[in-house]
């Protein structure tokens, strides 16, 4: 980081911020300071109030009360437009790119100002800056085409070609391969030295200790603390953000796999658009094991888990549970055996957005007694569920009764981690289960799935996450174009396989 006390005012200022959504409190005047040629590090449990501070500086939401300074200036940030205008780019998980355009006519959409050849236009500048900062990309490509590590690259050419001198990343390497994570460290140096400033929001903290210059810790929509990286501990960081220490190693004790609880033969599936995104995957999980599918998103990982639980019926192959074939049965079918689901799209798989939090603890279970009564739900029975599971899991809500699209995706994963991992179930598939959760309720998931393991379920454990993979696994397969790849638990051998497949 360049010396802060040579700069006459921070890039960033914001002061006293507070924010609230109905009840809840999610900023509560809440300072923060962003300097020329920095990494600033943001960090908390879910629901903590960064990813909102954050919102609020890029004009997604506006403040209740306090003050923002751009370059020595006091702001109003009304609306994204106003943040642009400012010099403020802000990366989300989620990515904004129309797939049917090219990247250069993705870019040419929102900054080409000729009429004749808007996409020349836009190409020269776009050339400039990714040879600056090393974000190289296939301009005449489709979105479609690009890997999800490429598309974030677009992403952020598009800040960066908007003029951004202010840069927000959202969990920016939960999509990206290790080498590509490298790339994105590499880019992010850059931009530092080029006296960019950059907010690197993220659960990571070895990524945290390898890439800012200074941390800021949220707790329940404060600021704990703000601290120099070379300053600070892992451990210390953890406890600052959950206020307890944290285990970032689990013991394993040997188990001896048993007989087969998932059987899965020449599997092929298709995606979406028709393609072929499983292609003759072939499996075994036994009792007493974690097996885990390594790989970055896109592989074919989502429509596998899909067909295992009766989401997405296989083209050809079969698929058996305890010995029963199950090939194209239905999800409930499928849990009836004794199946548990922890899906990557929480939303859309996990919750009915629309139904309580309370309501949503006992989907898999309220035909059963005592949650239903003969032909009638017990509504009392499905409270007090709800409340039980809402306090195991720490799942922070303002009333059980509130709709589950009220929750932040954080606190949708632990409800249905808490959901999927009380019950009494053979079989979990458990897809990137701690994404998105801060490293307290990371520990206790990591903890319940060894639990699971050592009582004798079957854990499949679909994730992109090297160090989840080498803390948990007995086995490794690494998904590569829908394929299955066998390697040894070993994080360079892993690493290789996630990003070219079979010495691809």
């Amino acid at each position: 980081m360049e010396d802060a006390s040579m700069d006459p005012q921070p890039l960033v200022r914001m002061v006293g911020i507070v924010k609230r959504f109905g009840d809840v409190l999610a900023n509560d005047h809440v300072n923060f300071e962003l300097w020329p040629g920095e990494v600033h590090a943001l960090l908390g449990e879910n629901g903590a109030g960064k990813t909102t501070l954050m919102n609020v500086l890029y004009g997604l939401y506006r403040a209740d009360e306090g003050e923002i300074y751009v370059k020595g200036r006091r702001v109003k940030v009304r609306s994204p437009r106003d943040a642009i205008a400012l010099g403020i780019g802000m990366v989300h998980q989620h990515f904004l790119l129309v797939d049917r355009l090219t990247v250069a006519e993705n870019l040419a959409l929102g900054f080409a100002k000729s009429f004749l050849n808007p996409v020349k236009e836009v190409k020269r500048k776009a050339e400039e800056i990714m040879k600056r900062y090393g974000l190289e990309v296939n301009l005449d490509a489709y979105v479609w085409q690009l890997s999800l590590g490429e598309q974030q690259r677009v992403e952020i050419l598009k800040a960066l070609y908007a003029g951004a001198d202010i840069l927000i990343l959202d969990e920016p390497t939960s999509v990206l391969t290790p080498s590509e994570a490298e790339g994105l460290f590499k880019a992010v140096k850059r931009m530092r030295e080029a006296g960019k400033g950059v907010v690197f929001i993220t659960h990571k903290l070895d990524e945290v200790m390898r890439v800012a210059d200074r941390v800021t810790v949220m707790r329940k929509g404060r600021v704990v603390g703000t601290l120099k990286v070379k300053e600070v501990t892992k451990e210390k960081l953890a406890r600052m953000m959950v206020g307890r220490d944290v285990l970032f190693r689990f013991e394993r004790r040997k188990v001896r796999p048993g007989a087969v609880l998932l059987e899965v033969r020449d599997l092929h599936v298709l995606g979406d658009r028709g393609e072929e995104a499983v292609r003759g995957v072939s499996f075994q999980l036994r009792e007493g094991e974690i097996l885990a599918i390594a790989g970055v998103s896109g592989n074919g990982q989502r429509e596998l888990a899909q067909a295992l639980v009766g989401l997405r019926k296989p083209v050809e192959g079969f698929i058996k549970v305890t010995g029963r074939d199950v090939t194209g049965s239905s999800p409930k079918e499928v849990v009836g055996l004794g199946v548990a689901y922890i899906p990557e799209e929480r939303l859309r798989y996990g919750v009915v957005p629309g139904m309580n939090v309370a309501e949503n603890t006992v989907l898999k279970d309220y035909r059963e007694p005592p949650i239903r009564n003969g032909f009638t739900i017990n509504g009392k029975e499905v409270l007090k569920r709800g409340e039980e599971l809402v306090k195991e899991f720490d799942v922070k809500v303002n009333s059980i009764e509130e709709p589950a699209s009220q929750l932040s995706g954080g606190n949708v994963q632990k409800l249905v981690v808490g959901r999927e991992l009380s019950r009494n179930v053979r079989v979990v598939v458990a897809v990137n289960p701690t994404q998105g959760l801060d490293v307290g309720a990371t520990e206790r998931v990591r903890r319940l799935l060894l639990e699971m393991r050592d009582r004798g379920a079957g854990v499949l454990l679909i994730s992109g996450d090297l160090d989840e993979v080498l803390q948990l696994a007995d086995r490794v397969l690494v998904m590569f174009s829908g394929k299955l790849v066998p390697v040894e638990a070993d994080r360079e051998a892993i690493a290789v396989a996630m990003g070219q497949g079979e010495g691809r």
